[in-house]
């Protein structure tokens, strides 16, 4: 009987799909790590009170909405006087980091012109930043609170004397008929301590506005009287039941006042003059470019602005 023949060792290596999978899962966890350090900005450390909320690999860094930096780590200062978050930067966020800049921890609150931060309720806090001049800088000191915010036109601000702040806040709405024309910009006491300065801002196509004889009124908060002749509700926007607000008014007793100058001086009464609702001088104003009709639209034109 022949002898049975040798078996054939076949020495073809087959590539089994199940590998696939994993390697490309490599491949592109690797190319995401490089494209991440590839956006790695500068480091830098912020000094705060405290760090309530903060937490280290979550808590971002946003501007204009957008996040452009993460805390990396919180840390106990030496002193025990505060603590210190450490940030890195996104790469094309670096030029946030000059001598000038000012960050905060946005906290829900209610003030600065509304409630503000209640998203954070649910995400968690974050931090916001106001871009400065300077050179680059790696450490800076933290804002207890949210800054005033930035006024983008000229406009022109006024200071109101007050016996007392009540619900006013930075931010509050300045009115007139109703109509906000600007807003509360910062508040002090005076240097006596017996009154309370409050610089607001009239924007500019309504600075004329405010003439030499013009009254200043507190808006903000809820007012409920009861009298002999019934009762009566102070009537006020959502917007200064939170925050506070100032209106403001002009005679209109011929001849009609000059405009007031910049830095003007002004009383801030709790209630407004018993005429006041009849005032109404006519003062031009400028109105804003949305509202000025466009030539292509010479004919439509709206009935706010005839």
């Amino acid at each position: 009987m022949p002898p049975a023949p040798s078996p054939k060792v076949s020495r073809e290596h087959s590539f089994s799909l199940v590998w696939v999978v994993p390697a490309l899962a490599v491949a592109i966890g690797a190319w995401m790590g490089i494209r991440e350090l590839a956006n790695l900005g500068p480091e830098i450390s912020i000094d705060f009170a405290d760090s309530a909320g903060v937490e280290a690999g979550r808590t971002t860094l946003e501007y204009k909405g957008m996040a452009v930096g993460t805390v990396e780590a919180v840390d106990l200062r030496r002193d025990l006087k505060g603590v210190t978050l450490r940030l890195r930067l996104r790469k094309n966020a670096a030029s946030l980091a000059n001598a000038d800049s000012k960050f905060w921890i946005v906290h829900p609150e209610i003030g600065l012109s509304g409630v503000h931060g209640l998203e954070t309720l649910v995400s968690g806090v974050r931090l916001n930043v106001l871009p400065g001049g300077g050179s680059q800088a790696k450490h800076f000191t933290g804002l207890d609170e949210t800054p005033a915010p930035e006024v983008t036109d000229e406009g022109r601000s006024f200071i109101l004397n007050a016996d007392k702040l009540g619900s006013l806040t930075t931010g509050a709405p300045v009115f007139y008929r109703e109509f906000k024309v600007g807003s509360v910009e910062a508040s002090r006491l005076a240097d006596d301590s017996t009154a309370v300065l409050i610089r607001i801002h009239i924007a500019e196509p309504y600075k004329d506005l405010v003439r030499t004889s013009t009254k200043f009124w507190n808006t903000g908060g809820f007012s409920f009287k009861v009298n002999l002749f019934g009762a009566q509700l102070k009537d006020t926007s959502l917007e200064s039941l939170i925050s506070g607000g100032v209106s403001f008014a002009t005679p209109d007793t011929p001849p009609l006042a000059p405009a007031a100058e910049a830095g003007a001086h002004f009383g801030l009464a709790s209630e407004p003059d018993k005429d006041a609702g009849k005032w109404s001088p006519k003062i031009p104003v400028q109105s804003p470019d949305s509202l000025v009709p466009k030539p292509d639209n010479a004919g439509i034109i709206p009935a706010l602005i005839k």
